[in-house]
């Protein structure tokens, strides 16, 4: 089966940076849909990027320009380099994957879940 295992999340302070990374077993990374997901306390979970499989990379407006989704399809892996961060980007953060195409951004459209990484922004 599919699984997806996040690491790389920990504390830091604004301005910093981040390297998420996501491990996948069971099936391909550069042949689906990768992405990554987030939620604060009290707030739905919501997409942060997607890597398509064209090679197109789709991210949310918050982080445009300070976040970058890249795979290793050597190592089937995901990445998520966050660079810049603000106390706003704290939160679980959680790799996500539907087979095939992507969608959206929309965490609806994900089939396939990690357990998640914590990510923590403050001075």
């Amino acid at each position: 089966q599919v699984q997806l295992v996040e690491s790389g999340g920990g504390s830091v302070q604004p301005g910093g940076s981040l390297r998420l990374s996501c491990a996948v077993s069971g099936y391909t990374v550069s042949g689906n849909c990768m992405g990554w997901f987030r939620q604060a306390p009290g707030t739905e979970r919501e997409g942060v990027a997607l890597a398509f499989t064209n090679g197109v990379r789709v991210y949310n407006p918050r982080v445009k320009g300070r976040f970058n989704i890249s795979r290793d399809n050597a190592e089937n892996k995901v990445y998520l380099q966050m660079n810049f961060l603000r106390a706003e980007d704290s939160g679980m953060y959680y790799c996500g994957s539907r087979p095939g195409s992507c969608h959206g951004l929309d965490p609806k459209y994900a089939q396939y879940w990690g357990q998640g990484t914590q990510v923590t922004v403050s001075s």
